[in-house]
């Protein structure tokens, strides 16, 4: 995908100003003629921009600027909508008096999409264990961008997680809770409505014709025909064939521990899990430092880095951006796919 490709710059917030969300940005934007990377508007503190391109020895000129003043800039100079971090913060101490500026980084992002100013919206991670101790009231950053996306829209959205890795695409059905509440979590109506919303945005954002679905069991060997368990039978099963009335292309419940082959994996084009270490796993082990977190069922595109804050290597100048690239490289074609970035 061309620089070119895009009239409109791509979204980037900084994440938690603590973590290594700055640190990765300035990498990404240095290596940008080498990557042809996608033009981005930085939506950050730009004083903590500076010093930590201070701390990692990067020489980077910085910008404050709009959305539309970021494609000029952005080959010659960071691009920056300045948002105030509300803290002075050092690298690796995170403190929660900086949420105000996460969270205010991030619903500005969303609000500049929605006003066709950005064509995407790329999250550096945030840590939520800060936010809540500043009353973050959301279980995570996703959740997060479902309510923004509701206070615009006045209707409530299912947000689907999916991890799009170089070899995989995979959908975990529960994320954040424990494997012991996950039976309880799993529904015919979410499975139902997962497949749905997969479907749709693999048609209209990744520019995939037909999707194929691959729905892994909850239990060993898919509960072996209700030796193992009954999810299969009573919950995930029906859920299949109410998608496929629908006219998705979606097969299982298939055993997980033969779902992620070579061989497998060309039978689909995303995998919905029944928990996250079931789709995270498997994603992370073929391509860690190239998967993406994509967002699914936004009425944005959001991609981010499937990594975390990184606090203990923050500002040393030792944190890859491989992630972050290739964050805003899906975000790029997603916008394409979808016509967001005309």
């Amino acid at each position: 995908m061309q620089e070119s490709a895009l009239s409109r710059p791509i979204g980037l917030t900084q994440g938690d100003p603590a973590g290594i969300g700055p640190d990765i940005s300035l990498s990404a934007w240095v290596r940008r003629r080498e990557l042809s990377l996608p033009p981005f508007l930085y939506i950050g503190d730009p004083a903590i921009l500076s010093e930590r391109a201070r701390e990692i020895g990067i020489d980077a000129r910085i910008r404050e600027t709009d959305a539309q003043g970021a494609m000029a800039a952005f080959s010659d100079a960071i691009p920056v909508l300045p948002v105030p971090a509300g803290a002075a913060i050092r690298a690796g101490h995170p403190h929660p008096a900086s949420a105000s500026g996460t969270t205010g980084a991030i619903e500005k992002a969303v609000d500049l999409c929605f006003r066709g100013e950005v064509c995407a919206v790329t999250t550096n991670p945030i840590a939520k264990s800060v936010l809540y101790r500043a009353g973050f009231g959301f279980p995570g950053h996703t959740e997060y961008l479902a309510d923004l996306a509701r206070r615009r829209t006045g209707q409530t959205v299912l947000p689907v997680m999916m991890l799009a890795g170089p070899l995989l695409r995979a959908i975990p059905l529960t994320i954040h809770i424990p494997l012991k509440d996950v039976p309880g979590k799993i529904t015919e109506a979410l499975i139902l409505e997962t497949c749905r919303i997969a479907h749709r945005d693999l048609k209209t954002r990744f520019g995939i014709e037909a999707p194929r679905l691959a729905i892994a069991g909850l239990n060993p060997h898919a509960g072996e025909d209700g030796a193992m368990g009954l999810e299969e039978i009573d919950v995930i099963a029906p859920a299949i064939s109410r998608a496929r009335a629908e006219g998705i292309h979606a097969i299982g419940p298939l055993p997980a521990d033969t779902m992620f082959h070579a061989q497998a994996r060309d039978r689909y084009d995303v995998a919905i899990c029944m928990y996250h270490d079931q789709a995270l796993i498997p994603v992370k082990a073929l391509g860690f430092d190239e998967s993406v977190n994509v967002t699914l069922g936004l009425p944005f595109i959001r991609t981010s880095p499937d990594h975390g804050t990184a606090f203990g290597i923050a500002g040393q100048g030792i944190a890859r951006e491989d992630s972050l690239v290739a964050a805003l490289r899906l975000a790029a074609e997603l916008a394409v796919h979808s016509g967001a970035h005309a």
